[in-house]
């Protein structure tokens, strides 16, 4: 990340040897530098797929760059977090969180790696509700349906006990809702909220991107 904008790219390896081969983590960060240059995998590839053939052929085992998420902000700041780095900026599980606010960014960037951190530890499914996946919500639901149908729950009380139900999972996967890990009693909602007199402005958390090998 470099302030107001940032990269998380996953590059997959056949073994863990190549993955702590300096080659392989040069062209890891050297890709992760690319990243903030351009705006799909498919314009990353395309300028790195010649560097990662040559590695291929030189190492002798696939690699792949995977996936990519960028995000950015207009004021404020987007905070890069690794997860047990093996290196510099290299580890098996990246984050990035994108705050907006006119405040302080020596603050905002102290918060952000809290909820870096947060989100490495808590895997968050989605920002909120509203961007929570509506398919894989009815499939949690009928899931819970299920069960307790086949637990001998009378049809007439699982429904009404479903939305309660799966109000407390939406609070589980949704990252606003979720208890801030560090104190295990603030919402992260409440929890950003709460930060604007520290920073001086209202904070908003804007999106957040979790990538695990």
């Amino acid at each position: 990340s470099n302030g107001t904008s940032g990269a998380v790219v996953e590059v997959n390896s056949e073994t863990d040897f190549v993955a702590r081969n300096e080659k392989f983590q040069g062209f890891v960060a050297q890709v992760a530098a690319k990243a903030m240059e351009v705006d799909t995998l498919d314009a990353l590839m395309a300028s790195e797929q010649e560097t990662l053939t040559n590695l291929i052929a030189t190492i002798g085992e696939h690699m792949s760059v995977r996936r990519m998420e960028k995000l950015s902000v207009n004021d404020g700041v987007v905070v890069g977090y690794v997860h047990n780095a093996v290196a510099p900026n290299l580890g098996k599980i990246g984050v990035l969180v994108a705050l907006e606010s006119t405040g302080d960014k020596t603050k905002l960037e102290a918060l952000g790696k809290q909820l870096a951190m947060h989100v490495a530890a808590a895997f968050p499914q989605c920002l909120n509700a509203d961007a929570a996946d509506q398919e894989a919500l009815e499939r949690e639901r009928n899931i819970i349906r299920e069960t307790a149908l086949a637990e001998g729950k009378p049809a007439e009380i699982v429904e009404k006990m479903l939305d309660g139900r799966m109000k407390k999972y939406l609070k589980e996967i949704c990252l606003m809702d979720q208890i801030f890990v560090m104190d295990g009693e603030t919402s992260i909602a409440d929890l950003v909220k709460n930060a604007a007199s520290d920073v001086g402005a209202p904070v908003e958390l804007k999106s957040y991107a979790r990538v695990q090998l």
